[in-house]
């Protein structure tokens, strides 16, 4: 049997394709691409990723929108001794709904529910926001946050 080499799957330089046209203060922009088709081909993954380290603004910035993909949105506590907190309070409307999220969390979002705006309440610490969308291999398939509505 052949032996196989994975090295062509292993992104260690991110695309920084997503917010490179708007200004937001207090957090990653534009935030960093890991996984998508441009960079795996045939990975029909998008995987973006950005930190956020003091209250954004303008806050909010992700507004109401929604994708044609199922969507995994993550918040990612950054205190290593106590990684399920948050440290920030963000308010996050799904399909109508209000949710709180203060500890570290995944959200599911099918496709076609509309989500946003998300607003930070608080920011206390550093954290991570991230997007997984299984199916969707590009940015342009993903859409994260609303990024190419007008």
């Amino acid at each position: 049997m052949a032996k196989t080499s994975y090295k062509k799957n292993l992104v260690k330089v991110p695309l920084r394709e997503v917010g490179e046209t708007k200004v937001i203060k207090g957090r990653q922009n534009p935030t960093m691409t890991y996984m998508s088709n441009d960079l795996v081909p045939g990975s029909n993954m998008y995987i973006e990723v950005g930190w956020v380290y003091e209250m954004p603004s303008p806050n909010p910035h992700i507004d109401a929108h929604d994708h044609n993909y199922d969507e995994i949105v993550m918040h990612l506590g950054g205190d290593p001794a106590n990684p399920e907190e948050l440290g920030a309070e963000i308010e996050f409307v799904v399909g109508g709904e209000k949710l709180t999220i203060d500890k570290t969390s995944a959200l599911f979002v099918p496709k076609g529910v509309s989500h946003g705006p998300l607003t930070w309440k608080k920011v206390k610490k550093p954290h991570i926001q991230m997007v997984i969308m299984p199916g969707a291999g590009t940015v342009r398939e993903s859409n994260p946050a609303g990024y190419l509505e007008t």
